[in-house]
């Protein structure tokens, strides 16, 4: 049996991990804080990039089987653990958008039920809304993921493997190495070996491999959210204008967001956000007017170049595998880059062609 270190337990590392596990591994995951704390439980769980036509092919290619995988996951996460990650097919409205042409011949291409609604059906679906909406694009049932929960269950079911151990509030501070060969990782005065190191560390992805003389352009960047609290079923639908949307949840609660900031590892939330998520939600959806926030907060995205994640070996570590930088989109792109991480490591058939999002060529010594 071979044994892999995972760094990072968001959902990356952990559906990493649950992979690994079910073709025979034993996985041991590292978390230098709390499991599923990070951008993973502080995103929104649209289970699709925001404007997926603007997307290069790699993108498309894992958000598509991802989207395929997810219901079946819920079911598979819920029967085994008992925790619901609440993937909701409630469909999604782009109001309003210039992009329309370019979105339906995306649709036609994808075959993606994509298409073009007018203000009747707008007001028909989400009657909530602020006047003045003519048009949208309308994809029926895409769904959402309740991410805490869904962290949640990765969590409890990583945990029934006996294969499977983790290792909390532990930062990585390094890598064993022998022969030129990645044989572990270093936390603190504690050493752990195995046969293969995975790094999944998110925003934090690029520093931690910039200690090793290599760069990865993976950087930080900060989405502040809003949280509303609203009657079961009062917002029918996901919708989204100007870069902002609201999702709703089963249980009434209406996520908001979210910003878009450069602001390092920096994770305190801002007054500025606040004032500026409110007054887009407001116009948005005039009744929320009545209701404060319930909730604020911040996470910090994985930002790569175009969004496509880095997922395969290291070539100048062997032993060292990467499945990180999936900026925007990590829900999202989540089952897919941690099968198709799954099947480069096992040496299975691949989901799907793996060379656009392959290290060697992208990740560089650093000069």
């Amino acid at each position: 049996m071979q044994h892999v270190i995972v760094i990072g337990g968001g959902v990356i590392g952990c559906l990493s991990a649950l992979n690994l596990l079910e073709r025979g591994f034993a996985v041991r995951l590292i978390e230098r804080r709390r499991t599923g704390q990070e951008a993973s439980w502080a995103g929104g769980g649209i289970v699709s990039p925001l404007y997926p036509w603007r997307y290069s092919d790699p993108v498309s290619a894992l958000a598509d089987w991802s989207q395929g995988y997810y219901p079946q996951l819920g079911v598979a996460l819920a029967q085994a653990t008992g925790i619901d990650p609440e993937i909701s097919p409630c469909g999604l409205l782009w109001l309003d958008h210039a992009e329309q042409a370019e979105a339906l011949s995306w649709a036609e291409r994808q075959k993606k039920s994509l298409g073009a609604v007018d203000s009747a059906f707008i007001y028909q679906q989400v009657p909530q809304l602020a006047p003045g909406f003519g048009h949208a694009l309308w994809q029926p049932r895409l769904a959402n993921v309740r991410n805490p929960r869904l962290m949640e269950a990765l969590r409890a079911r990583l945990l029934q493997y006996p294969e499977f151990s983790l290792l909390e509030d532990q930062a990585v501070t390094g890598l064993l190495m022998d022969s030129g060969k990645v044989r572990g990782v270093r936390t603190g005065s504690e050493q752990y070996n195995a046969d293969a190191v995975v790094l999944a560390a998110g925003a934090w992805s690029g520093e931690w491999l910039a200690e090793l003389g290599l760069g990865l352009p993976v950087k930080p960047v900060k989405g502040q959210m809003l949280l509303y609290r609203t009657a079961p079923g009062w917002l029918p639908s996901m919708v989204l204008f100007d870069g902002r949307y609201a999702i709703p949840r089963r249980d009434g609660h209406v996520l908001f967001g979210s910003t878009l900031e450069h602001t390092g590892f920096d994770k305190r939330t801002t007054a500025e956000a606040l004032s500026s998520l409110k007054a887009s939600a407001i116009a948005l959806l005039p009744a929320l007017a009545d209701l404060q926030p319930v909730a604020q907060w911040a996470g910090l995205r994985p930002g790569s170049p175009e969004g496509v994640p880095y997922i395969g070996p290291v070539p100048e570590y062997e032993g060292l595998w990467l499945n990180t930088g999936h900026y925007r989109n990590g829900l999202v792109l989540a089952p897919a880059s941690c099968r198709l991480l799954a099947d480069l490591m096992s040496g299975a058939p691949a989901i799907i062609d793996p060379r656009p999002y392959a290290p060697a060529g992208r990740v560089q010594l650093a000069v």
